[in-house]
């Protein structure tokens, strides 16, 4: 058994520079727009086996099992929700049901700004609670695309509006994460972060607006941003703190899709906003790069649909809603896992890695378990969905099949990517790599609330996973606080809450959004789009926590 390492050079700041290597070198190749997603990735693959053998010491054979691990779990489930999203999505295009899509949305509102509240912010955060891990993005930037908005926009403004739903996404998954590392219950958990999140469901909806928009043109319809905001984060304040963190999302949005689509029946801004462009910046390139669809063959647009055919071009969606939920309850998780799993213990590397203090509180063996529950996988229960749906829009069996290895070709270098990328952070997390990273932040003493809050939003950013952030460092955030004096329920919360703003800028993320835009080898432009907002808002999470920790009014408003 090999026992991490942390501090490989007897410095903190030397370790630190050299565990930060892969993941600065992958986000500058991203970034500088000169190097393709898949090959970048690859490249900071490689960088991540070098520092992890010649720098922290671990052996060849767990680094080169340690990256394979990750190649199979980037694949499934993370790939897999991605290739069945896009095949629905290719489906739709092809039959004309997402144009008939795109009109009904149109006949809610034509304003642009109304439809981003409705579809990127109000029904991504369904897809959000009910799917994760790429689904809300993916579906998201779809249909703005289909709507009219550019590539850099449909993928830039996806995953700002998929912020502040994060940590109860998936029915819950990352606070369920986050209580089996730390202890503590989930219900506890999901409430402190229902105390803090909330603030932000109100922000990022008037964020989103402002981005797109201006403040000029956020203003003219503060109205409908105010009862987007409040329908979703009072819910999401109740049901997390008096119901469960398990559906938090699901009802918030439901019940904000209502109030909005409720209140633009009875309220119209004076201006219509008809531009799908960005106003706050150059959008003319995005906009004359966009290709068609995904390669998929789209038919001219007929005249006006009727009642009928609006309904029929949401079957589709419809059929993906009920299924995707139903996937992601524990019943149904609990009928088909014994029956339809294949768990492979990674051979040399399952319990053959130890994480050892300050890490954890005792030598704590890693295992690593390639649980291959593939009956109840998200993208499963997507492709059961558009299988389903593609009979409803009356394609023949063997046009489904073949439309399906078509889109496996067109996104062979999305998956390759999003292959890479959990292949590097699987790497890291058994390396050590990322608690290296992680010890640095929690050396920040007085401040730790708001650099422990920003330690969720780098777990984000190199896992992909607020889930997975919550595992990487949630004992991590309980054992500093304590030491520190603070709340630790309140700073394993912080981790998720912080988390949710690094969603927009893992590179994971980013490559749903480019392959869901049909905008591949653009993500550098996507990630330069997005990064300030990221870091903005995670240290305006920071600050609240600051708040909670040390200012005794409001902890007493807020925590209790």
């Amino acid at each position: 058994m090999w026992s991490q390492v942390y501090n490989p050079f007897g410095n903190a700041t030397l370790s630190t520079i050299a565990a930060a290597i892969p993941v600065v070198l992958l986000l500058v190749m991203i970034a500088s727009g000169k190097v393709k997603a898949h090959i970048a990735a690859v490249v900071a693959l490689l960088a991540a086996i070098a520092v992890s053998v010649f720098l922290f010491t671990m052996p060849t054979g767990l680094a080169t099992r340690a990256a394979l691990f990750g190649v199979a779990t980037g694949m499934f489930p993370i790939g897999w929700i991605i290739l069945n999203v896009i095949f629905l999505y290719r489906l739709t295009v092809e039959r004309g049901y997402f144009a008939t899509l795109q009109q009904s949305v149109g006949d809610i509102t034509t304003d642009r700004r109304l439809q981003l509240l409705l579809v990127a912010f109000a029904f991504g955060a369904f897809f959000e609670g009910a799917g994760g891990f790429g689904t809300p993005v993916a579906v998201t930037g779809a249909i703005l695309i289909g709507l009219g908005f550019s590539p850099l926009a449909a993928s830039g403004l996806s995953l700002i509006a998929n912020t502040a739903p994060v940590a109860f996404g998936a029915l819950g998954a990352p606070i369920q994460g986050l209580a089996s590392v730390t202890g503590f219950d989930p219900y506890v958990l999901g409430a402190m972060v229902g105390r803090q999140l909330p603030f932000f469901s109100l922000i990022v909806p008037f964020w989103l607006i402002a981005v797109f928009a201006g403040l000029r043109g956020m203003m003219q319809i503060w109205p409908a941003i105010l009862v987007c905001g409040v329908s979703f984060a009072i819910p999401q304040f109740l049901i997390s703190n008096y119901v469960n963190p398990w559906i938090v999302d699901i009802g918030a949005s439901l019940i904000c899709m209502g109030c909005l689509v409720g209140f633009m029946r009875i309220w119209h801004p004076k201006e219509i906003w008809t531009s799908p462009a960005l106003r706050t910046r150059d959008d003319s390139v995005g906009t004359l790069s966009s290709p068609a669809p995904l390669g998929a063959a789209t038919p001219s647009m007929s005249p006006r649909a009727d009642r009928r055919e609006v309904f029929l071009a949401w079957v589709p969606w419809i059929i993906l809603s009920v299924i995707v939920a139903i996937w992601g309850t524990g019943w149904f998780k609990a009928l088909v896992n014994p029956i339809f799993t294949w768990s492979y213990p990674i051979p040399g590397l399952h319990n053959m890695v130890q994480k050892v203090a300050p890490i954890v509180a005792s030598p704590t063996a890693e295992p690593a378990v390639f649980a291959f529950t593939y009956m109840s996988y998200t993208g499963t229960g997507v492709l059961i969905a558009a299988i389903i749906a593609g009979f409803v829009m009356g394609f023949s069996p063997l046009r489904l099949i073949t439309a399906w290895f078509e889109t496996i070709w067109v996104l062979r270098y999305s998956l390759i990517t999003i292959a890479a990328m959990l292949a590097i952070g699987t790497l890291t997390r058994f390396s050590g790599v990322d608690a290296t990273l992680g010890l640095a932040f929690a050396g920040t003493g007085i401040l730790y609330p708001f650099f422990g809050t920003l330690l969720g939003w780098l777990g984000v950013a190199l896992t992909g996973s607020d889930t997975a952030s919550n595992v990487l460092f949630g004992g991590l955030q309980k054992i500093t606080s304590e030491q520190l004096g603070l709340s630790p329920i309140l700073m394993a919360a912080a981790n998720s809450s912080g988390g949710v703003m690094g969603k927009m800028i893992d590179a994971q993320s980013i490559v749903v959004a480019s392959t869901a835009t049909n905008w591949f080898g653009h993500e550098g432009s996507i990630l330069r789009f997005v990064f300030w907002h990221s870091i903005v808002l995670a240290c305006l999470v920071g600050g609240l926590v600051m708040l909670q920790a040390y200012v005794h009014p409001f902890t007493e408003m807020v925590l209790h």
